[in-house]
């Protein structure tokens, strides 16, 4: 039995893949209730086989087929956060260990953000700063009827199991704002999440307090989380040829050493126009000089971090022409000069 739409899926949705991890995820859940996978995955349209390989990608469309199969097939509207019970790290790929590596709560969300892609191109998620929080926001199921909300409570789930995982178990958010309806086992999403829950809302949030956010974590390993980001972004340059920025940022890691890349440069290394790179920057609400200052900003931090390395260094690795220019620009991103950053890292 395939999910029933009520009215197309529009092209984004029916192009959207998800990491095969997921599927993984949900395999070992439906063990927890003496299920069989193969004949769900199998009506899914999926490939056991899939859920190992770590490169693979499913089609979007075919998870939300085997959601729906294993929550009609467990009778457990709560299957989602069953899901989430069988999460470690490692099926995040890259991603989740450049998370444990961050130097902040505020770092992993980002990066979290920045590279949401790798887990699903569906769901879009940014941080929003609020009066006393620092929310962790991600949409998707406005765009797609009768949205199984399994696949929704895991991946709310899972991101507070990483807040744990690095912080430790007594973390929990300020509220929790889904677009779900209130499911039949409430009860269950109370002790999870041991917050106020809100059900029916326009977007998805876990919210935490900004001066818990901000502080450093003890897992903080700036070489470590700088060799995942390249995983993940390798990773995203390889299946994403839609995604643009993403290349380009990588090509902007390449340059920087031998000097500050250039639009030009950064075309000819992606073999596109200068134009064309422009227009496909601007379909993604971005930008080369948004994207050349961000990535330089990360890398300053993670680089001026690990003690080993002298700012004049950084400024050569970043491509900055003099240390002064480096100076002028860590203090603007910072608020402080690096040796100031570094004593109190």
């Amino acid at each position: 039995m395939r999910i029933r739409q009520e009215q197309p899926l529009d092209t984004s949705v029916r192009e959207a893949t998800s990491i095969s991890s997921v599927a993984g995820l949900i395999e070992k859940a439906l063990c927890t209730y003496g299920c069989d996978p193969e004949p769900l995955f199998a009506e899914a349209g999926i490939d056991r086989k899939v859920s190992f390989d770590p490169n693979a990608r499913i089609p979007i469309t075919e998870v939300q087929a085997l959601w729906q199969l294993s929550v009609e097939a467990t009778e457990d509207p709560c299957f989602g956060l069953t899901a989430a019970e069988q999460f470690q790290p490692a099926a995040l790929h890259g991603l989740g260990f450049a998370w444990l590596a961050s130097d902040t709560l505020r770092d992993a969300f980002g990066r979290f953000a920045r590279f949401s892609r790798l887990l699903n191109t569906f769901v879009k998620v940014y941080l929003d700063d609020c009066e006393n929080t620092v929310d962790l926001v991600f949409l998707g199921p406005e765009r797609w009827p009768n949205f199984i909300h399994a696949a929704g409570d895991m991946g709310t789930a899972i991101l507070l199991r990483m807040c744990q995982i690095t912080v430790g178990e007594h973390i929990v958010p300020v509220r929790v704002i889904l677009q779900r309806p209130a499911p039949p086992c409430a009860d269950r999403f109370n002790t999870f999440f041991a917050a106020p829950i809100e059900y029916g809302a326009p977007d998805n949030r876990l919210c935490f307090q900004t001066r818990l956010v901000n502080q450093p974590l003890m897992t903080n390993n700036p070489e470590l989380a700088r060799i995942n980001d390249q995983a993940v972004i390798d990773y995203l340059a390889r299946f994403d040829s839609s995604n643009i920025s993403m290349k380009v940022r990588a090509s902007i890691i390449e340059q920087l050493p031998s000097g500050a890349p250039n639009q030009a440069s950064i075309a000819d290394a992606l073999h596109v126009s200068l134009r064309g790179l422009q227009r496909k920057l601007k379909d993604e609400e971005n930008t080369f000089k948004a994207l050349l200052e961000d990535t330089r900003r990360e890398l300053a931090i993670q680089y001026i971090r690990e003690a080993h390395y002298p700012s004049s260094k950084v400024a050569y690795l970043l491509g900055f022409s003099e240390p002064s220019n480096f100076n002028r620009a860590f203090r603007r991103w910072t608020g402080c000069s690096p040796s100031e950053f570094r004593e109190t890292a």
